[in-house]
């Protein structure tokens, strides 16, 4: 799955798509898609990613508690 980088958005592959839905996971495994030559997987924070048109990340997807609130 392709998620968007919000400050850049330069697409990034997720690597591992159990940790996207998982709201106790913080970080995921990505790789940026930008150029010829593929990046080198790193960590990056939930909280810093969207979907490619823009739109927020759901709620259930970043927060454990969110029915609580």
């Amino acid at each position: 799955m392709f998620l968007a980088e919000i400050v850049s958005g330069d697409l990034v592959e997720i690597l591992d798509i159990c940790d996207l839905s998982n709201p106790f996971k913080t970080s995921l495994l990505i790789q940026f898609q930008r150029g010829e030559d593929l990046a080198e997987p790193e960590f990056m924070d939930k909280s810093k990613l969207c979907f490619p048109s823009g739109e927020d990340l759901p709620n259930c997807w970043l927060d454990g508690h969110y029915r609580i609130k």
